[in-house]
């Protein structure tokens, strides 16, 4: 997410960050210029979040991306995803589309670094649980999101080197 962010400099705007946990990509982002904020279901990890970013402890909110304030929706230009998506059981997947949709405006980026690859390694049962570049377009249909950029990024969390893929997507009403 940080090339992407870097090659796209003249972007700003309000944007939230599903899942933050420890909050790097929430700092990251405010300090690019984005008005930046992240939501995690979990207390520690906000709890965390703060204590290791106390200048930016306003950023982070306790809560379910499912069950967001109704004056978040249609109010992000931006919604950058790293690892919630992978996170969440498979079931939930649609719900997560369905509300990323939501939250954001029309026009506006969903920028994420998806984990692809739906196999588990031998002895995984996840989380994270990978997720095919087909269901990914069929989460996302190019009726409602266009694909504005789409590639394997040259950097990765260990272990996950060709298993990520960056897309960028603009929601298209």
């Amino acid at each position: 997410m940080s090339v992407w962010v870097q090659a796209h400099p003249q972007l700003q705007g309000r944007a939230l960050v599903p899942g933050c946990g420890l909050g790097h990509d929430v700092v990251f982002l405010a300090e690019a210029g984005y008005e930046s904020v992240g939501v995690d279901l979990s207390a520690t990890a906000i709890q965390r979040a703060m204590a290791t970013h106390p200048g930016h402890a306003s950023r982070f909110v306790l809560g379910d991306l499912f069950a967001l304030p109704e004056a978040w929706k249609g109010s992000f230009d931006f919604i950058f995803e790293h690892t919630c998506l992978c996170a969440l059981p498979p079931h939930l997947r649609q719900a997560y589309a369905e509300t990323v949709g939501q939250l954001l405006r029309p026009g506006g980026l969903l920028v994420g670094v998806w984990f692809i690859e739906p196999e588990m390694d031998p002895g995984e049962s996840g989380p994270p649980f990978g997720i095919s570049l087909e269901e990914l377009s069929a989460l996302f249909p190019p009726h409602a999101w266009a694909v504005e950029e789409d590639y394997i990024p040259e950097q990765a969390y260990a272990g996950r080197e060709k298993r990520e893929r960056l897309r960028a997507l603009r929601k298209i009403s």
